[in-house]
């Protein structure tokens, strides 16, 4: 039987937003593993490289040119019975490399039921019927748009920024402040539907604005934000202060001219990451990356539902409708990783400060392991699990070892490892750095111990 440790080339997607040549992380780590007629083009964006099974750009071993897909469909043993049967012998995640140069468009991903509706309604747009939570985990510093903000913080910058008051329709902005006024924080379940449905009408409003006017106010937006600076949106709020926001707009303006997303962020949390520091996004969650290299894990979808920052298909109507509506504070949706607890570190590793870190989201399709290897012979060694993974390295170099097989591992290198494999990672460096994504559906818990839903 063929030893389930397998090197693999892997997909590069080159869009409008993404880095431009060598810049990018994503071209970088697609040109260390030999492919067919890729080399790095200086004057190209590069934006995501894909690691699984997705049909749109399918990883491949390096040696045989196979398909994962095909690999793990032939050889059901490569996922275990289990996982296979429940996700159509398909892997269940999809592992990304995002390098964003510019912003990418206001989105969200459909839950399963509509995922499901809108294939069936509109293949073409939207190519799977399956919902698309994710994760990102930052490689280099990141920012972007998550969530909607605190209800006070929007009441505050509808007062505050005229051009926006004035795109969402002055009666709609007072009757949102008039309807929350006094119940922001409620945590009482009749006071939280009826601010998310307040909040629903004047985001619609805003997103049903016409183009004549979005241009218009958008010029007086760009103005005030020039002129006033750290008095922009009267000094700005809580979380981000005046000049922030106004260099923010001053940046997105110069992407995306008179854009609905110059408005769109005095709804959204503008959120930066540190590198290591993760945040995770349910399925009908509004986002909009902005910047920054990072690693990305998600279902197996690739269905997107834009509204803004984006010459691709507009689908206002279904945002409008699909979204939670949810608000909190941008730290709600940061992720506090854990030390994983089936990675065992030898004494150079421990030494060293070395680490294995785990980012365990409450869905079954995906968990990430950051391992930091800090001395030259710092060894991690992961036990056997129930499931799949695929490894990449971002820094530094090692080895990669399953049973009597051992590769080497460079930056840009990926491995798909096969079901209820010991793995060993070696450093070679002070500094090696790997990702494991992986899926197991037992005897999964959070940080907090609690199984996963």
């Amino acid at each position: 039987m063929q030893v389930p440790l397998i090197r693999l080339q892997c997909g590069i997607n080159s869009y409008d937003w993404g880095k431009v040549g060598k810049e990018s992380a994503a071209a970088k780590f697609a040109a260390a593993t030999p492919a067919h007629n890729f080399s790095v083009q200086e004057d190209k964006p590069y934006a995501e490289l894909w690691m699984g099974t997705h049909p749109s750009n399918p990883s491949k071993d390096v040696t045989t040119k196979r398909t994962l897909l095909d690999l793990v469909q032939d050889n059901q043993a490569l996922m275990s019975t289990e996982i296979s049967e429940k996700f159509e012998n398909k892997l269940p995640f999809l592992f990304k490399v995002l390098s964003i140069g510019k912003a990418l468009s206001i989105q969200a991903h459909p839950n399963k039921k509509l995922a499901e509706q809108l294939h069936k309604k509109d293949s073409k747009n939207y190519p799977d019927d399956n919902h698309k939570p994710e994760m990102t985990i930052a490689i280099t510093p990141f920012d972007g748009l998550c969530g909607f903000r605190p209800l006070a913080e929007i009441s505050h910058f509808l007062s505050s920024v005229p051009s926006l008051k004035k795109l969402v329709g002055d009666s709609e902005a007072e009757a949102f402040q008039s309807a929350i006024k006094g119940q922001e924080t409620s945590d009482k379940s009749e006071d939280e539907e009826k601010n998310k449905k307040a909040l629903q009408k004047a985001f619609g409003s805003l997103m049903n604005s016409k183009r004549e006017d979005i241009e218009q106010a958008s010029k007086e937006l760009i103005a005030s934000a020039e002129k006033e600076g750290a008095e922009f949106a009267a000094g700005g709020g809580p979380t981000n202060s005046g000049k922030e926001l106004a260099d923010l707009v001053v940046r997105l303006d110069k992407q995306f001219p008179g854009d609905i997303g110059l408005f769109v962020l005095f709804f959204l949390n503008y959120v930066k990451l540190e590198v290591g520091e993760a945040m995770f996004l349910k399925a009908d969650d509004i986002h909009a990356y902005l910047s920054g290299d990072i690693i990305e894990c998600m279902a197996a979808s690739d269905n997107v539902v834009r509204a803004g920052f984006t010459p691709k298909f507009k689908d206002i109507d279904t945002l409008v409708s699909m979204l939670t509506y949810s608000y909190a504070p941008i730290e709600e949706q940061k992720m506090e990783p854990v030390d994983y607890p089936y990675a065992t570190l030898n004494r150079d590793a421990y030494s060293s400060g070395s680490s294995a870190i785990l980012y365990d989201p409450p869905i079954d399709e995906f968990s990430v392991v950051k391992t930091d290897l800090k001395k030259k012979g710092a060894k991690a060694t992961f036990e056997q699990i129930a499931g799949p993974s695929i490894f990449i390295c971002t820094s530094g170099n090692g080895k990669i070892s399953v049973g009597p097989k051992v590769e080497e591992v460079k930056p840009g290198y990926v491995y798909f490892v096969g079901a209820t494999a010991e793995v060993v990672l070696e450093s070679e460096d002070t500094e090696f750095t790997t990702f494991k994504a992986f899926c197991e559906l037992h005897g999964k818990e959070d940080g907090d111990g609690k199984e996963k839903l």
